[in-house]
């Protein structure tokens, strides 16, 4: 697929955030002198006032003109209402879309009617456009707008093939968060999931994938081995994940773009949660030997495993720093499931967490300042530590919420939760605040999701 940006990003003014986010900007300072504008926002702020209104009317077009994914008039429809989505999903945005603003024209894109928008209470505005290219292709516009200080904050130009459109949107609302807020961005990325059918005690385990909004779904296996624990290799090309055929536990990466997939590693000893190195050249995963189960890894490429952990018990789990230099895992060697990091190379194991309850299915931020678990003291529940243990927050409070993945710019975790009774299982994410929680629809049960990387 080919996917290019036509039109490099302006940065004009440095907006005023909750926190010093350090925005990279293309510009001297010279020639874009940072400005304290009237936008806020805080992805870690619990205070609503910090919500960011913006409105987002449907793209017009210059030429209605018919592509096969539909006429550029409704591609502009479309890619609006994605955007919108996208940027309501974030829990920053108050996001006003086409069906609550007026219509603009193709001649408004780039003289926007700000005084209009400003008598609105309208902080921000996304206008663009989609238009049909000789070679088949569309070109998508994306401006936005500081809509009080009367300026031109971006804009991009994506172009693609107009099967591709919602990528283009995904885009445009990665560079409306990511200029607003100064984060990284997170919405063109993809989710594994083990999507799940049939009764509890005899459910069907299928690997799937998915857009971060759960478009375009497509399952990946067919059900016949049950599937469990799948991760996306840090440079998007590839899912390991751990396949029961036979019986026997079996590590399996799939290639994503060949459907080929390859065996790393098969054993007849339990083996659980492979998981990558930063780097994509090990696998770890959890194997347990005459009654111990300790922490392995093995190279991507297979071989030999070496084993990394011990001690008597279960330890378990096994997540990198983003840097690649510790592991944290979750072990029961003092009595019950706590959270200990170690350096990479298995030495230095020491516990972080002391708190009430269990500790299970440690995951290492993307920013590494982070560690996200799974608390189990009656019900099961999701929250953060800092790497050394400390600033414990509980962010959900259902019956059982379990094994957290990250968002790529670490600011969402998304978890699977179990329904009390039937045992349906579905995908949630919620941000850092734990105020804004929502569930990822998909077609069947979902369970162990892993949110990949953004998308090159």
């Amino acid at each position: 697929m080919r996917f290019s940006i036509l039109i490099s990003p302006i940065m004009v003014a440095a907006l005023a955030f909750g926190f010093a986010p350090g925005i990279a900007q293309s510009q001297t300072e010279a020639e874009a002198p940072a400005q304290d504008g009237p936008l806020r926002g805080s992805v870690t702020d619990d205070s609503s006032d910090n919500i960011i209104t913006i409105s987002v009317p449907g793209l017009p077009t210059p030429q209605s003109a018919q592509t096969p994914a539909g006429s550029t008039d409704e591609l502009g429809a479309r890619v609006s209402d994605v955007i919108v989505a996208d940027l309501r999903s974030s829990g920053l945005f108050r996001p006003l879309g086409r069906n609550a603003v007026r219509a603009i024209s193709y001649d408004e894109v780039t003289t926007p009617a700000l005084s209009y928008w400003r008598g609105r209470n309208n902080e921000a505005l996304i206008q663009g456009f989609v238009r049909a290219m000789p070679d088949g292709r569309i070109t998508v516009g994306c401006y936005l707008y500081d809509v009080v200080l009367g300026t031109e904050l971006a804009r991009q130009g994506y172009v693609v093939e107009p099967a591709d459109w919602r990528r283009a949107a995904h885009k445009c609302a990665d560079s409306v968060y990511s200029r607003l807020t100064g984060e990284s961005p997170f919405f063109d990325s993809r989710i594994a999931y083990i999507a799940e059918t049939g009764p509890k005690d005899r459910r069907t385990k299928r690997l799937a994938i998915m857009d971060s909004d759960g478009a375009n779904h497509r399952f990946i296996t067919n059900g016949q081995a049950t599937a469990l624990t799948p991760r996306f290799s840090p440079d998007y090309q590839s899912i390991v994940y751990l396949s029961f055929l036979n019986g026997s536990p079996s590590i399996y990466i799939y290639d994503v773009d060949s459907g080929r997939q390859r065996r790393v590693f098969s054993t007849s000893n339990p083996t659980f949660a492979p998981r990558w190195s930063p780097d994509g050249r090990f696998i770890l995963f959890s194997m347990a030997v005459s009654g111990n189960t300790d922490i392995y890894r093995i190279s991507a490429g297979g071989g030999e495993p070496e084993r990394l952990t011990n001690a008597p018990g279960i330890d378990v789990g096994g997540s990198y720093s983003p840097d690649g230099s510790k592991i944290v895992f979750e072990s029961d060697r003092s009595g019950a499931q706590q959270i200990y990091v170690m350096n990479a190379n298995g030495s230095n194991q020491k516990r972080i967490s002391f708190g009430g309850g269990r500790y299970a299915t440690p995951e290492w931020s993307p920013r590494g300042d982070l560690i996200a678990f799974t608390r189990v003291s009656g019900d099961f529940r999701i929250g953060t530590m800092t790497p050394s243990g400390g600033n414990i927050r509980l962010l959900t409070n259902s019956w059982q919420d379990e094994a957290p993945t990250w968002a790529p710019n670490g600011r969402l975790i998304q978890f699977f939760r179990t329904a009390r009774g039937s045992g349906k299982t579905s995908i949630w994410q919620v941000d850092l605040t734990g105020k804004n929680a929502r569930q990822l629809r998909t077609p069947v049960d979902g369970s162990d999701p892993s949110w990949g990387p953004v998308l090159p």
